[in-house]
């Protein structure tokens, strides 16, 4: 490949300027550019209008550089001087040459205000900026990559239509919109913020609806419409990630906290059977069920990760309404343990498939964990609290606990302790959680603890594995130094 050749442009502003001009055209040559320079190339008795015509029209001339100062610009704007005649040749070819590459403008100086003055001819045009050193090298290597035409960001061959975009399967709830304006409103403190909030989540909360399944009337396989509604909620996850993400970061407000507690209460209608359905399986709903608590599950991590306490400790005290239906007889007040329940249709697939899985419940909430912003520890760490502080509700009300943590299958047969409990050897920070978990003090989790030693509180174990609940929760070392 023979040498490129380049012409550079520009004006003879002062003795500086002219050096400045000299070192890159000879660093353009030191990387192998046949660099055309006036200061070189154009002899006594030449004709200079002749020589610059020629540098900006010959064929083999095919890269030209406008050195851009106050002056180069100012010259060129009134056709002053060699610039203006340049500039008249150029523009022409600039305006009616269809090759767009020849021409780029190199910022060699800022005015004072540190602006950029184009010339006009050339402002809607991109240039290359080497008027700070700090960036000099980096801008270099794009005049190099412009002048070689390799640029670094190629665009890639275009491939196919993706197969599984043939089958029209996508199901659209309508958020995006009102995800976009409150993010947005939120991130910027907007005064309509608040509103915007209960838009986005009322809109959410009526899409989930979408998903219900037509009753399976008994069908051996109707694990797989389970799981493919499962799979197609996917945009739900990780909408919500960036959603309660947002909210925990930069939302102090505490009128959101109800909001997010009735957006959870408006999903309970999902885990049952729709009015008006007489005939049905037990587990025609199980994709809504795994959906509603997944939603509340990846709720609790992201507030837990930010350390918002204070909204964890309201959605995990507060109460949910549910209302009365046939099947569940009259309304009542429940606990956030009615948003998780036994998914028959897994259990059943597990089978049917022979996976041999200790729970495929646990191994599709980890799947789903994989490049979305919050670890699977983290989230099994949450179901551990969950677990924690919905087993102390149960205790002091003298009923049954309500939340079964499906992750920490993965946790019986590692052990260790999760790192909201190791930092609560710090009696401060043990202060910090002591709402969520339901106690004032350290002796109030004496009862929690007998309670496991007695096999009063039922510990999770999966075939022959089971979980440490006083490892897992640092018992021995809570609140054991400052």
């Amino acid at each position: 490949m023979s040498a490129p050749k380049l012409f550079i442009s520009y004006c003879w502003s002062s003795t500086d300027h002219e050096e400045w001009v000299l070192r890159l055209g000879s660093e353009l040559r030191e990387s192998g550019v046949d660099v055309i320079l006036d200061k070189w190339d154009l002899k006594e008795g030449h004709d200079a209008n002749a020589f610059m015509e020629k540098m900006v029209t010959d064929e083999e001339i095919k890269k030209v550089i406008l050195v851009i100062d106050e002056q180069y610009s100012e010259k060129a704007n009134k056709r002053t001087g060699g610039v203006g005649t340049e500039t008249q040749i150029i523009s022409a070819e600039v305006y009616e040459s269809v090759e767009q590459n020849k021409f780029v403008a190199v910022i060699a100086k800022r005015d004072q205000e540190g602006n950029t003055k184009l010339p006009v001819f050339y402002k809607s045009r991109i240039y290359i900026d080497l008027s700070d050193e700090d960036l000099y090298g980096k801008n270099f290597e794009q005049l190099l990559r412009w002048v070689y035409d390799k640029p670094l960001n190629v665009k890639p061959e275009l491939g196919n239509k993706p197969a599984f975009l043939e089958e029209d399967k996508s199901i659209s709830i309508g958020t995006s919109v009102a995800f976009r304006r409150m993010t947005e409103a939120v991130k910027n403190s907007r005064p309509h913020a608040h509103g915007a909030i209960l838009e986005y989540f009322n809109i959410l909360a009526s899409g989930i609806g979408k998903f219900r399944l037509e009753p399976s009337c008994g069908e051996n396989d109707f694990d797989q419409k389970v799981i493919d509604s499962i799979s197609s909620a996917m945009p739900i996850h990780n909408e919500l990630i960036e959603a309660f993400s947002t909210l925990a970061q930069y939302d102090t407000n505490k009128r959101t906290i109800p909001v997010i507690h009735k957006f959870f209460e408006s999903l309970i209608k999902y885990l049952d059977c729709p009015e008006g359905v007489n005939q049905y399986h037990e587990w025609d709903w199980d994709n809504l069920q795994f959906i509603v608590q997944e939603c509340f599950l990846l709720c609790i991590t992201i507030f837990l990760k930010y350390e918002r306490f204070d909204v964890v400790e309201h959605l995990l005290t507060q109460r949910y309404f549910e209302e009365g239906s046939p099947r569940s007889g009259q309304s009542k007040m429940r606990s956030y343990g009615i948003f998780r329940h036994y998914l028959k249709s897994l259990d059943h697939r597990n089978s049917r498939l022979r996976l041999r899985r200790l729970s495929l419940h646990a191994d599709i909430l980890k799947e789903r964990c994989s490049d979305s912003g919050i670890s699977f520890e983290q989230m099994m760490q949450a179901d551990f609290v969950l677990y924690v502080t919905e087993a102390m509700h149960g205790l002091n009300e003298g009923r049954r606990q309500e939340w079964w943590p499906e992750t920490l299958v993965f946790k019986s047969f590692r052990g260790g302790t999760f790192e909201l409990f190791l930092r609560a050897e710090s009696k401060e920070y043990f202060d910090r959680i002591t709402g969520i978990l339901g106690v004032k003090s350290k002796a109030d989790l004496e009862a929690f603890a007998q309670a496991i030693r007695d096999e009063k509180i039922y510990v999770p174990k999966w075939d022959y594995e089971r979980i440490s609940p006083l490892e897992l929760m640092n018992f021995a070392q809570l609140c054991s130094r400052a």
